[in-house]
């Protein structure tokens, strides 16, 4: 069999781990990012750097893989519909174009009978003026934003003079939940009913960032049964192919609500490296290049720490560490405030 070369579309940190993940299973990864300084090209086998509405480009990068996959959802659909044309895209485009619509997304889960926040769509100020029992809430962009942009709290009526929103825009208002914790389920689907599901992973965030992950996570059976559930059918009706996310939120009462999908290897699961023996990014080329599916086992329990911005100098200047502690370094070059730049498991 000729080695196959799986494209991905995105060159972040979870395209890099992706990479190694690929790697790992002797198959070149071929990266297309519009950043020519995107980290993942010091993973990949080759880097192609181009605008997600380059079509010359994309061609360029299209007729040197085999399939291709994507590492962030906010590309264009008409971009993979296109390249959907040409050669295989997973998960499949239709998938993207649903959860890069916030609204869609609500309404596409609130069918399948799956509990969220309560959601309203809004035009206009006054659409947020005629729903005061939504507030305190969240409006939120419909497209676009992600780690806390484009999305604006709202105590009351008056907290919009603070913001300037521009509701040319689509957006959405959802009403808090009295939240008790965040959790968040990965699931890996191959098939019809063939998947692999990780236990659920507690999370806690810092300005809006993800910040902290842990397993196991201090949940009632319940919840636990309830969110992998949940997590496989909305997996099972989006027909997936490869790993995705569900975030959820537990409220004081004990309900759980599904916050968002993430149809990609996901943040809170870098912890799966190190804890299971096969990684969530494994797993994922595993699906989308119809590999052998092998049986998830737990190594550890773990946490998980984001190294925001300078957080990371002290882990590139002092580099020993126990031996159940895993240090990754996402090779950026500029340390921003409020930017990922590295991640350390410790396993417990």
């Amino acid at each position: 069999m000729s080695e196959l070369n799986l494209g991905i579309i995105g060159g972040g940190q979870l395209g890099s781990m992706l990479s190694s993940a690929a790697k790992k299973l002797n198959i070149n990864t071929i990266i297309y990012c519009d950043d020519n300084e995107a980290p993942a090209q010091n993973f990949c086998n080759e880097f192609v750097c181009g605008k997600y509405d380059n079509k010359q480009k994309i061609l360029e990068f299209v007729k040197k893989v085999d399939l291709i996959t994507y590492e962030f959802e906010n590309i264009p659909y008409e971009t993979l519909k296109e390249i959907n044309k040409i050669k295989p895209v997973l998960p499949k485009p239709s998938v993207n174009r649903l959860i890069q619509h916030r609204l869609a997304e609500k309404d596409f889960i609130n069918k399948l009978n799956i509990r969220t926040t309560r959601y309203a769509s809004i035009e206009k100020r006054s659409d947020i003026e005629a729903l005061e029992d939504f507030l305190p809430g969240i409006l939120k962009t419909t497209t676009m934003g992600y780690d806390g942009k484009g999305q604006y709290p709202i105590q009351k009526i008056e907290d919009l003079d603070k913001f300037n929103i521009d509701f040319s825009k689509g957006y959405i208002l959802e009403k808090l939940v009295k939240l008790k914790k965040e959790i968040s389920v990965i699931v890996t689907r191959f098939g019809n009913n063939k998947f692999e599901i990780y236990e659920p992973i507690e999370n806690s965030h810092q300005d809006q960032i993800l910040k902290h992950s842990k397993i196991p996570a201090e949940i009632s059976n319940k919840i636990l049964d309830q969110s992998k559930e949940w997590a496989i059918t909305i997996a099972e009706e989006l027909k997936y192919i490869g790993t995705m996310c569900v975030e959820f939120f537990i409220d004081r009462n004990e309900n759980l609500y599904v916050n968002e999908i993430a149809p990609r290897v996901h943040n809170s699961g870098h912890l799966t490296i190190n804890a299971y023996n096969i990684s969530q990014f494994e797993n994922h080329v595993r699906a989308v290049c119809s590999l052998e599916k092998i049986q998830l086992k737990k190594i550890a329990n773990a946490k998980m720490i984001n190294l925001i911005g300078d957080e990371i100098k002290h882990f590139r200047n002092n580099p020993k560490l126990n031996d159940n502690e895993f240090f990754f370094d996402y090779l950026k070059k500029e340390i921003k405030e409020k930017r990922k730049m590295g991640h350390l498991t410790t396993l417990i």
